[in-house]
């Protein structure tokens, strides 16, 4: 006969061990906040279910029986590594340790998170990180990976997605294309004969990025042209550098080329474009301290 172990069967062993813990059936009701029926209840049906007498009983003592003896040496090992596994599994919702497997968009990772991560690591000694670089965030939960932080709105999923932060849309040129090709007064001169504008495909999606202009709550889109279709932002970057074309690059990354001199924000009167970075990771539901403080960390290096 197979025995089915399930919530009533934990409860009795439960019981079970309350009873010889505290040498009576009033005993355990006290330390488990039981009536003494109720204790006796648990252990008949317990009794019930092994087809055993645990105890021998009088009006005075309460012993177990061999077969008792024999099945409280089994189970109390089980219960303990039971009761083991449930405080790691707490401790792993307030202590910050244990493996985190992060889905990380390539260049977010490289140009800002990757140099601010051995400070990360060095405060949090417990953690494990493995972060993997991908283009797209593929089947997350199939692949393995505790957290994913990508670009862009998410698509429509079971995941939830949590918005971490968000960086300026710029649009930016070198100093040689300028000399060469003259600076556009206007973000509508771009679509004018004369200009090259580099294009990016979000890898993601497969869909061309729309170029825009953001001041206030004026949107102004501009059909843009150009012989070149990047889905790379750093072949993006280093080809605007080189002095081709014009981009709408992302702020974060870009800082130190408009710091150098090397890329020129063209419009800077127009502002207010915003792409968004969001985390997506299964639940909302008891999220591990882990996965919280890398949230965090994300957050704290808003652009």
């Amino acid at each position: 006969m197979i025995m089915a172990f399930d919530e009533r069967l934990l409860n009795g062993m439960g019981v079970l061990c309350a009873v010889v813990d505290t040498g009576s059936f009033a005993g355990a009701g006290e330390a488990l906040d039981m009536s003494q029926p109720g204790v006796s209840r648990a252990i008949a049906r317990l009794e019930a279910r092994l087809g055993i007498r645990l105890f021998d009983r009088t009006t005075r003592s309460v012993s177990l029986t061999d077969e008792g003896h024999r099945f409280y040496a089994q189970v109390m090992p089980l219960l303990s590594g039971l009761e083991e596994a449930a405080s790691m599994a707490r401790q792993g919702r307030t202590a910050v340790r244990g493996r985190l497997r992060v889905n990380m968009d390539p260049f977010f990772s490289r140009m800002t998170l990757g140099p601010k991560l051995g400070a990360f690591l060095q405060k949090h000694p417990d953690l494990e990180l493995e972060l993997v670089t991908r283009d797209r965030l593929g089947d997350m939960v199939a692949d393995g990976f505790d957290l994913a932080v990508r670009f862009g709105e998410p698509q429509p999923s079971s995941l939830i997605a949590r918005k971490l932060l968000e960086t300026r849309i710029l649009t930016v040129a070198s100093p040689a294309y300028l000399k060469h090709h003259g600076r556009p007064p206007a973000p509508a001169d771009l679509a004018k004969d004369g200009h090259t504008c580099i294009q990016y495909r979000d890898p993601e999606t497969g869909r061309l990025f729309e170029w825009e202009f953001h001041r206030g709550r004026k949107i102004l889109p501009v059909a843009t042209r150009g012989a070149l279709t990047v889905n790379d932002v750093g072949t993006m970057h280093s080809v605007c550098v080189a002095g081709y074309g014009i981009a709408q690059v992302m702020a974060f990354g870009v800082e130190p080329l408009l710091a150098s001199g090397k890329l020129i924000d063209l419009f800077p009167d127009w502002p207010d474009e915003r792409f968004p970075l969001y985390a997506l990771y299964p639940s909302r539901h008891y999220v591990p301290a882990k996965t919280r403080v890398f949230l965090d960390f994300v957050m704290s290096l808003q652009a």
